[in-house]
């Protein structure tokens, strides 16, 4: 092979080499998105509540994470009965005052998490995140969050709910 051809061969491979490093680089070291974040529109009816602007100012301004606190996050526009923290691979959500789930049944499966009761929802294939929400309280409130944030959010969510909100028994129909 002559030497230009081997150089002909040889820049594009050494150039898609440095644009493939350049690009995971900039992947691991960029961290979570810090920016404000503009959630989309969900129905939300109990959002201006009293109930949900109790919960809402007994939360910590940073909650848990497996990694530390995770810092709160703008949500703009401001979105009522919702709050935000930063976190990888997206940002935990928190909805005060949604609807009531769809998929609460009489054979729906629970979790208690600190005296709260919480309905896993329906996760879409390819989701980042997982939806719980309350549903043994007066208002609904719905939490997104990512697995790798473990299980701090659900925690702290739950202490704030059952400071500021008496339990109900269970809706299921």
């Amino acid at each position: 092979m002559s030497p230009p051809v081997a150089v002909a061969i040889a820049l594009p491979l050494l150039l898609a080499l440095v644009v493939a490093g350049i690009a995971v680089w900039a992947r691991l070291t960029t961290g979570p998105d810090t920016g404000p974040l503009e959630l989309p529109a969900r129905a939300a009816p109990q959002a201006s509540s009293t109930s949900c602007d109790a919960v809402l100012r007994a939360l910590p301004a940073g909650i848990p994470g497996d990694t530390g606190d995770l810092p709160p996050r703008e949500i703009d526009p401001p979105v009522p009965g919702a709050r935000a923290w930063v976190a990888e691979p997206e940002p935990v959500v928190l909805r005060c005052g949604t609807e009531r789930p769809a998929e609460l049944g009489p054979t729906s499966p629970l979790i208690v998490v600190n005296g709260v009761s919480w309905l896993p929802l329906a996760t879409p294939q390819g989701a980042l995140a997982t939806t719980y929400a309350v549903v043994d309280r007066g208002v609904y409130l719905e939490l997104s969050a990512p697995a790798e944030t473990g299980p701090g959010p659900l925690q702290a969510v739950s202490d704030a709910v059952v400071d500021t909100l008496p339990p109900q028994p269970v809706r299921v129909r």
